[in-house]
């Protein structure tokens, strides 16, 4: 029985919704066109840009920042993983000689040098 109701739905809604899109639808064809005829002008060309030019290999000057740069972010990555360990570490209740920059007391303070278990 549903299939009838659809099937009956499907025929009377068909040709309204055909009927919708060819009314929503932007007209084409000569119909549509103006009757004078514009002619389309020509773009201008893009001016060339310096992006798009075959690759060249960077100056020396460019090559030492980009060396410098690069060690900055492994060093600032190699701090934010050894305060994860530390913490990580810490969760666990263990003692890790975690220092950072500007630290009031070194690394070395954490050694139990001289200590026998």
């Amino acid at each position: 029985m549903r299939d009838v109701i659809a099937l009956a739905l499907v025929a009377v809604l068909a040709p309204v919704a055909v009927l919708l899109f060819r009314l929503l639808k932007p007209a084409h064809g000569r119909h549509a066109a103006d009757p004078a005829h514009v002619p389309v002008p020509t773009p201008e060309p893009a001016p060339v840009s310096p992006w798009l030019s075959p690759w060249r290999s960077p100056s020396k000057e460019e090559a030492a920042e980009l060396f410098r740069r690069q060690a900055e972010d492994t060093l600032e990555l190699r701090v934010i993983q050894e305060r994860r360990r530390a913490l990580f570490l810490a969760t666990l209740g263990e003692d890790y000689p975690y220092s950072y920059p500007g630290a009031p007391f070194p690394a070395s303070s954490f050694t139990t040098a001289g200590v026998s278990a």
